[in-house]
């Protein structure tokens, strides 16, 4: 079932991190169908990607795939990534 969650961390280098979208997108095309990168207007080293999550599992699973760190710190990714999914009211 499709779910649009919100993930949110920092980089070390906005610009670096810019340039690996193409590689975020092939690395989760299994669990995702859409990927929209935000950032934030008062510490452009703080993102935000809002996902539409074909598979959550296989997400988490990419997510923390330690064979993913190399790419990670290629793209200055510093952890944690927090993942939010819509609240159940």
């Amino acid at each position: 079932m499709k779910q649009t969650i919100v993930t949110r961390h920092r980089v070390g280098n906005i610009e670096t991190w810019l340039k690996g979208h193409q590689d975020r997108l092939d690395v989760f095309a299994p669990a995702i169908s859409d990927l929209k990168t935000f950032q934030d207007t008062n510490d452009p080293n703080s993102v935000v990607l809002i996902v539409e999550v074909t598979d959550m599992q296989k997400f988490e699973a990419i997510l923390n795939d330690p064979s993913l760190k190399a790419l990670k710190n290629k793209h200055t990714v510093l952890e944690p990534i927090t993942v939010s999914v819509p609240a159940k009211v």
